[in-house]
């Protein structure tokens, strides 16, 4: 239309300019009296001349203004045949704005739901006025934009064959729709860690669970949630999304409140809390709550686990590592336990994790020694090409051909050994995909799982049995606890070569008892397995460097980059395979430097696998900062492991994650010594 109206302009401007030309020539000609035109324009033929050309010129604007009503009643009807013989109804119903454009998109007539709302916008390129509407039509297909004009939200929609963009105004169910979601439900069930401990016999007036009790009531109280006690130590908690949403902005400070009331005690107590939200369900909220608690409890306490529907689990905290409190009848409860379990299987299957090292070796050895004590086949599930060298090593030297052949199974052939009353031990991992065999876990549902390191969001569906301790140092010690604690007499047999190995698995994750979580019980569990026979000398061969392995290590440390103050990353040879333990092993060598606080080390395993090693010296979580990319780990232990990545795009990963959550990562050492002092 705006094509049409400047050529009206065009024709109206040189019409009126040939009268004012002609006009003008005539005055001249009429006063000089040139070829007599006195004589021949008598006043009555000037008259006529002049009612003439009004005339004319009211008969071409009214032919203009014709022209132009009629391609208007043109668009109309052309919009009328896309959406429905009655216009105006689509007009006035829902609030809904027409809006027609040309070829060239200038918005050429617009219904009165933008008059009425003084939006006027005709003759503007559609492009100009919202540039968000360019890619709805681009794309050409039924979707729709969303838009705020005037503060009034619209959803639109493009009808190409008419050129029509259909606004429909929906600040009303916007509205209604944001209320909804801030009053959502939200479930939370909060637990004090170690509660039980830190009483010691003593009432409920005991100060430390006193001034706990006191913050939490007032935290609640700030933040509108209501507290149900049904536990002592547990409370159910009840918010809508609008509390959630300030209790996540606040990092939930409550953990860190409670935390430090019992600064420098010898069992501090700390918050686990899980929080369920976006769904509409109380009883599932309630449920999904329950086990984000109980990933939060597993993973050492003293944090908040968040579960929303449908998405990956969140998490806040996490600044300490778990404090050990595992107790001898606790540990032959749990022995006990896993060994009736043994005893009604037909068979066994036990299996650590892909890549297996020197320590899921040892705590599946230990755990064949429990089925060869009551007397129920068992065999251990080895691909020898998914082990690490220096275990696939100890293994190939531990036992002749005739003994390896009826310890071990390959992951294939272990299948076929499946019965209807198999039990599938899995030791040192609880991830389903990092398992030595995961189509086992398909084949059968009597799964025990016994791992040492912080629960992650992946877990193994149902297990029978399930310990996992992240106080613990290694797989080896707690199964060497259920061997020495178990009630069952005569007593666990474990042989010497089996102990060996064991003692070999606890030295190498607890970097030879130099790790954060090396503990007393850790020393008891090495004195256990020396009392078996454990040959100490021999279990620190099994992890020695050769020379080539010794060279690998110091070509990838001096290579070594600083990505923070006291936090240095390192990238290998990108042409070249490593094991995941020659990579765990250049962290662990950068972090023997003086001011290092933190090594992340990056490698490639595989042609389609990349491997990040991190390793801390207890200043810094490491464990964070591997969730936040996909893994997870200890306190100061921790790995990443990526899939069809290339090198530099897993250092970038890596180098945003230092940057955005390293503060969150640090251990608060400087606040801690202020209330140590005070």
């Amino acid at each position: 239309m705006k094509k049409k109206i400047n050529h009206a302009r065009t024709i109206a401007f040189i019409t009126i300019l040939v009268e004012i030309v002609g006009l003008a020539a005539f005055v001249v000609f009429y006063f000089n009296d040139f070829f007599n035109t006195k004589t021949v324009c008598k006043p009555e033929y000037i008259a006529i001349g002049a009612s003439a050309l009004v005339a004319f010129n009211v008969i071409m604007l009214w032919a203009s203004s014709i022209r132009i009503s009629a391609y208007r009643h043109k668009t109309d009807l052309k919009a009328a045949e896309v959406i429905g013989s009655d216009v105006q109804e689509a007009y006035n119903f829902a609030m809904i704005g027409l809006v027609v454009t040309d070829e060239n998109d200038i918005i050429i007539w617009h219904n009165d739901l933008f008059k009425e709302r003084h939006i006027d916008v005709i003759d503007l390129n559609i492009f100009d006025w919202q540039k968000d509407l360019r890619a709805l039509k681009e794309k050409n297909s039924n979707e729709i934009a969303k838009l705020v004009i005037n503060n009034r939200n619209y959803e639109v929609k493009y009808l190409s064959d008419a050129g029509l963009w259909i606004f429909k105004d929906t600040t009303d169910y916007e509205s209604i729709y944001s209320y909804s979601k801030l009053q959502a439900p939200v479930v939370g069930i909060l637990a004090m860690d170690n509660y039980d401990e830190v009483i010691k016999g003593d009432d409920d007036y005991n100060d430390t669970i006193t001034k706990a009790k006191d913050i939490i009531f007032d935290y609640a109280k700030e933040y509108g949630i209501l507290l149900r006690k049904f536990k002592d130590s547990n409370y159910l908690m009840l918010c809508n999304f609008e509390a959630y949403n300030k209790m996540q902005e606040d990092n939930f400070s409550i953990v860190d409140k409670v935390r430090s009331v019992s600064f420098g005690e010898d069992i501090p107590l700390t918050l686990s809390i899980g929080i369920a939200r976006d769904f509409p369900d109380v009883v599932k909220l309630n449920e999904l709550a329950s086990a984000a608690l109980d990933i939060a409890m597993s993973r050492g306490g003293d944090q908040v686990v968040v579960s929303v529907y449908g998405k990956e689990m969140e998490f806040y905290g996490g600044k300490t590592e778990a404090q050990e409190k595992r107790s001898r009848v606790k540990i032959r409860v749990l022995a006990d336990s896993l060994i009736n379990l043994i005893k009604n299987a037909s068979n066994v299957l036990i299996m650590g994790h892909t890549n297996m090292d020197m320590d899921a070796l040892g705590s599946c050895l230990g755990v064949k020694a429990i089925c060869e004590r009551v007397k129920i086949p068992a065999k251990l599930v080895v691909d020898l090409k998914a082990t690490e060298v220096k275990t696939r090593a100890a293994l190939t030297s531990s036992f002749n051909r005739d003994e390896l052949e009826q310890l071990v199974v390959s992951g294939k052939d272990a299948v076929g050994l499946v019965k209807s009353n198999t039990l599938v031990v899995v030791c040192d991992v609880h991830i389903p995909n990092m398992v030595m065999a995961p189509a086992l876990l398909d084949h059968t549902n009597k799964v025990v799982v016994i791992d040492h390191h912080r629960r992650a969001e992946e877990y193994i569906e149902s297990p029978v049995f399930n310990y996992i301790d992240p106080a613990a140092s290694s797989a080896s010690e707690l199964i060497t606890e259920f061997i020495r604690f178990a009630s069952i007499s005569p007593r666990i047999e474990l042989s010497s070569t089996y102990a060996t190995i064991m003692l070999s698995g606890i030295f190498l994750d607890s970097s030879f008892y130099k790790s954060k979580n090396t503990g007393i019980r850790t020393f008891e569990a090495s004195t256990i397995l020396k009392e078996y026979g454990a040959d100490n000398s021999v279990a620190d061969d099994l992890l020695k460097d050769d020379f080539e392995e010794y060279i690998e290590t110091t070509n990838i440390v001096s290579n070594l980059k600083t990505a923070d103050y006291g936090v240095v990353y390192a990238i290998a040879n990108v042409n070249q395979f490593y094991d995941a333990a020659s990579i765990a092993k250049a962290a662990n060598a950068c972090l023997s430097m003086k001011g290092i606080h933190a090594a992340f080390v990056i490698g490639k395993t595989s042609g389609k696998e990349i491997k990040i090693s991190a390793r801390s010296d207890g200043l810094i979580n490491v464990s964070k900062l591997c969730e936040k990319l996909g893994g997870g780990g200890h306190f100061t232990s921790a790995a990443v492991t990526f899939l069809k990545s290339n090198v530099s795009e897993v250092e970038e990963m890596l180098l945003n994650v230092i940057r955005k959550y390293l503060p969150e990562a640090k251990a608060d050492v400087n606040k801690r010594q202020g209330t140590e002092e005070n």
